[in-house]
């Protein structure tokens, strides 16, 4: 069975010479899919560009907790600091999600801020609610497998499969009646890796600690929502290797993770971070000072080149495909 493989770059929006790189990933090489910052202060002006430019990229709320100012400031105060940029750490939030006490203070919070971060993506979603679905038009098989034309969902860090994150969001979802066709679900097979590890460079065992915390968030969460379970299924890899996906790489991983997904009729997914942050009054706004240099890093530029180097049928198939904004 076909599948399509979604080459996706994570952050576009966060700043406006970032997203023109990312752009000319689409323009001038192998990607398909963004994930948005719809926090972002340039949101509107980042948008725009990508309809003229690219408006056949798959789109995905990406999610944020991390960095930068959120929506609803100050209205979550649980989330930021006194000047409303998020201040909330991931083993804070995972620690909330096994101690009541805090888990019922926060998860408010959270599903304010959620909900405004999707809301932010509405006017470039064909589909946003249940309501807006045609249920009689016809569906190709790219959007089956990928979710287009609807709400997709994803998260900075991957936030959004911790346990809190996960309950918060999936409560926003139900009441609010949204119509969510996909959500990241980045669970990684690790034995996916072992016939081309040998091949690969620059493999940092941190990764591994953080493939194992969230692939068994992942299997937590698709057991207390089964609806996780009925959304579009990728294979999924980018953590392992994050902000690592080279060429090398990238092209060894490639063809086991194709073989996978065809076995399973769905899609694959390699995440890239091509979007190289080198503007000082950027870089200045990044309110964690860490990614600072993890925005500028050299690994942006290789991912970036690799995405021009690949040259796949699928992502021909993904370019050719039209998509209007809702």
């Amino acid at each position: 069975m076909n599948c399509f493989t979604e080459f996706h770059a994570d952050d576009y929006g966060l700043f406006i010479k970032e997203s023109e790189r990312i752009l000319e990933c689409c323009e001038q090489g192998a990607l398909t899919g963004v994930s948005v910052m719809t926090t972002s202060s340039v949101l509107n002006e980042c948008m725009e560009m990508l309809m003229q430019r690219c408006p056949q990229l798959l789109l995905t709320v990406h999610l944020n907790f991390y960095d930068g100012k959120a929506l609803c400031a100050p209205e979550v105060p649980l989330l930021t600091d006194e000047n409303g940029i998020f201040h909330i750490s991931f083993s804070r939030l995972v620690l909330a999600s096994y101690l009541p006490a805090m888990r019922r203070k926060l998860q408010p919070q959270l599903e304010k801020e959620l909900l405004a971060q999707m809301l932010a993506m509405k006017p470039w979603v064909r589909e946003f609610y249940r309501t807006d679905r045609d249920e009689n038009r016809p569906r190709s098989e790219r959007e089956k497998m990928t979710g287009e034309g609807g709400l997709r969902l994803d998260g900075h860090g991957h936030y959004h499969m911790i346990p809190i994150v996960c309950d918060a969001l999936m409560n926003v979802i139900e009441r609010e009646k949204l119509n969510v066709t996909f959500i990241r679900q980045p669970y990684e097979e690790l034995s996916m890796y072992r016939p081309i590890f040998k091949r690969m460079v620059g493999f940092k065992p941190v990764n591994l600690l953080k493939v194992v915390i969230i692939n068994h968030f992942v299997r937590r969460n698709r057991a207390k929502h089964p609806i996780l379970n009925t959304l579009p299924q990728q294979v999924f890899s980018g953590i392992l290797f994050s902000t690592n996906l080279r060429i090398e790489n990238a092209g060894a991983i490639l063809p086991e993770l194709e073989k996978r997904a065809a076995a399973r009729g769905c899609m694959g997914e390699l995440l890239f971070h091509p979007g190289g942050v080198y503007e000082q009054e950027d870089l200045e706004k990044i309110t964690i000072g860490k990614d600072r240099s993890f925005f500028c890093h050299e690994n942006r530029r290789l991912e970036y080149e690799a995405l021009h180097a690949l040259d796949h049928s699928t992502a021909s198939e993904g370019k050719n495909a039209s998509k209007q904004p809702g």
